[in-house]
């Protein structure tokens, strides 16, 4: 067997770095970043919103699924946003983040290696900032992970996929066991699973993080730049 492939990590010169914690969390609703208002002014391209189907990129202009009282067409978050593992001590994926504490919409579309501690240390995960939390603290990341637990967002999940307004599991956290991945959509579960094959299932883990260049397989995929 073959040495594993590393990919280039490009640290941003001058770019934001410190210590943050981490949670998960998967609402089902357009992401703050699909928002042409919320990017900041290096940025020219929201990240991706989705059709119910998960896979229909809509327009940028539709309201989020979670907005109370929101009229069609409205917009979800789009099911390829969902964490994968690049090698064994890296993964890529996406998250939620706030560093000042609460909505903060100011990196938007940038992307942050995360350095897990404790007993993850040694493993790293790479993701893009695509949505914000109004529940969120200074400097934490909300890992977008399907089965990670709806938050504060009861209708988008159910609206898309049938399950309860508290989604699958715990309304934080989700679920709780690798067999309970079974429970979400097919085309949910390898993100569900990366928490137990990467992760190990140690939940919310802390960091160490590190502003990088983002690599096109994440854009690819978010559109957010």
């Amino acid at each position: 067997m073959g040495a594993e492939v590393s990919p280039d990590i490009v640290p941003v010169v001058g770019g934001m770095s410190g210590d943050g914690i981490t949670t998960r969390y998967w609402d089902c609703s357009k992401p703050s970043c699909s928002w042409y208002e919320n990017l900041p002014a290096d940025k020219t391209n929201p990240a991706r919103s989705c059709a119910i189907d998960g896979n229909t990129t809509v327009s940028p202009h539709y309201q989020s699924s979670c907005e109370p009282g929101a009229e069609p067409p409205v917009a979800f978050m789009c099911n390829d946003q969902q964490p994968w593992i690049v090698n064994s001590t890296l993964s890529y994926g996406f998250a939620a983040a706030s560093f000042s504490g609460g909505n903060d919409s100011s990196r938007c579309c940038t992307c942050i290696l995360l350095s897990f501690k404790g007993q993850l240390a040694g493993k790293q995960h790479l993701i893009q900032i695509t949505n914000t939390g109004g529940d969120l603290t200074q400097n934490q990341f909300d890992l977008s992970n399907p089965g990670g637990g709806v938050g504060i967002c009861l209708v988008s999940c159910a609206e898309m996929w049938g399950c309860p307004s508290t989604g699958w599991g715990e309304q934080y956290g989700g679920i709780s066991t690798l067999e309970e991945c079974a429970e979400l959509p097919e085309v949910l579960q390898p993100g569900c699973r990366w928490r137990w094959e990467f992760m190990e299932g140690i939940p919310n883990p802390d960091v160490s993080f590190q502003e990088v260049e983002c690599p096109q397989e994440i854009v690819d995929i978010s559109g957010c730049y």
